[in-house]
């Protein structure tokens, strides 16, 4: 199990690795935030919110849930190489929604929500 100082080390690795462009109007960062996000939407389910991307009035940044990596890990098993694919899966997700947002697109989304209604369908909900 990767400790929240560990995670956050490999997180700052990986965030350097991607192009200077991607941080275009990412006002306020990336955050890893120590709590676990269970989805309200899915309260009977061990479904985790590992990361989001935001655009408020605080501006426009990216908080991955430390706590939420940490409950599926522990639930799964994770080695040390599944946490940074995790990680930089998660990352490069909510980058994604960064950039499809300043461009005014919607396609990740969209796919998003698609799955989330797949997910429903197939558990009954």
């Amino acid at each position: 199990m990767l400790t929240f100082d560990q995670a956050g080390e490999l997180l700052d690795e990986m965030a350097e690795a991607f192009p200077e462009e991607f941080y275009r109007g990412l006002n306020g960062g990336i955050l890893l935030l120590p709590e676990a996000m269970p989805d309200p939407d899915f309260p009977d389910e061990e479904l985790y919110i590992m990361g989001e991307y935001c655009d408020d009035q605080m501006g426009r940044y990216i908080n991955l849930y430390y706590g939420s990596f940490a409950a599926l890990a522990g639930m799964e098993g994770w080695t040390d190489e599944e946490w940074e694919d995790e990680l930089y899966t998660t990352l490069a997700h909510e980058f994604t929604h960064h950039i499809e947002g300043l461009a005014g697109e919607r396609g990740l989304e969209v796919r998003d929500e698609t799955f989330l209604e797949q997910f429903r369908e197939e558990h009954g909900e």
